[in-house]
């Protein structure tokens, strides 16, 4: 990998990450249109550490206020029922179902799962679930002439079965084209929460899952000896400088905006992947490393 390439995908990393794009089918398609070599899942984990720092630092007073309560909890009872204290359980709980799938389905998410069509498959497929999801939302935050507008819930409402069912949406972000926040923050609208909660338990509930898995990756190129290791680190860095900008402006954009333009922009990307792969002008295994 060049520094050239490294910059360029560290700058996509940073930029889809954390908006219901997915930032692994943009990776992978940066690199087929671009004519590179697949960088891999190995370099998606690594460089998504880059944007975990990023939420680690924007939201530091929360994550700070949340270990605290949670580990004093450990010993104090009166602690549990603490709103940060809870938090820190519910992102536990939530973190388990992305963590049990993602080891058993490793290589499945190395493998298979980066054939295009399947990344454009769940590009649509998960757009039209986020649009459903925002129209929801919208309905219910409306005010009308007989009806007063129905009260959706925030993260003081946030309780084990939801933190499961938000984890299990997690999950579903292995499959490259689902997109992690994509996933997550529609499962939040559908469960009946507020824009703004449903993304932010959703970038808490993103930390130990991404931290682990990129320490994993870490590990196993380390063993290995494939990643190239310089560019790898730049486009971390770039991804996490990058990243954060985009925190800062899609919490203030989700306070007031519809998620529809991200519904169309992943309908008519994936409809525009399925016809160039259809028309034989893209391989679905196009870019693929061989490693």
């Amino acid at each position: 990998m060049s520094w050239f390439e490294s910059l360029v995908l560290g700058l996509v990393q940073g930029l889809t990450e954390f908006l219901p794009v997915s930032s692994s089918a943009h990776l992978r398609l940066t690199a087929v249109f671009a004519g590179w070599t697949d960088p891999g899942a190995a370099f998606t984990a690594i460089t998504q550490i880059g944007t975990e720092a990023a939420v680690l630092i924007y939201f530091r007073k929360d994550i700070a206020n949340i270990l605290s309560a949670w580990f004093r909890s450990l010993f104090d009872k009166n602690m549990r029922q603490d709103p940060d204290a809870r938090m820190g359980w519910l992102v536990i709980v939530g973190s388990i179902p992305i963590g049990v799938l993602g080891v058993t389905l490793k290589d499945q998410i190395e493998g298979p799962f980066r054939d295009l069509r399947i990344t454009a498959t769940m590009l649509i497929v998960m757009g039209v679930v986020l649009g459903v999801a925002d129209r929801l939302a919208a309905r219910d935050e409306a005010s009308g002439r007989h009806r007063l507008p129905k009260q959706r819930k925030t993260l003081q409402d946030l309780n084990i079965k939801d933190g499961l069912i938000y984890g299990f949406c997690q999950a579903m972000a292995l499959i490259p084209g689902v997109s992690r926040s994509g996933a997550t923050i529609s499962g939040g609208l559908f469960l009946g929460y507020r824009r703004e909660a449903a993304a932010r338990y959703s970038f808490l509930l993103a930390i130990p899952a991404v931290l682990a898995s990129g320490v994993f990756e870490l590990k196993d190129a380390a063993a290995a000896g494939h990643v190239s290791w310089g560019p790898t680190l730049f486009a971390t860095v770039i991804a996490f400088v990058s990243g954060y900008a985009v925190i800062a402006w899609f919490m203030k954009f989700i306070s007031s905006k519809s998620f529809m333009p991200f519904v169309w922009y992943r309908v008519a990307l994936g409809v525009a992947i399925i016809a160039l792969v259809s028309a034989g002008v893209l391989s679905p295994h196009a870019g693929e490393s061989a490693g």
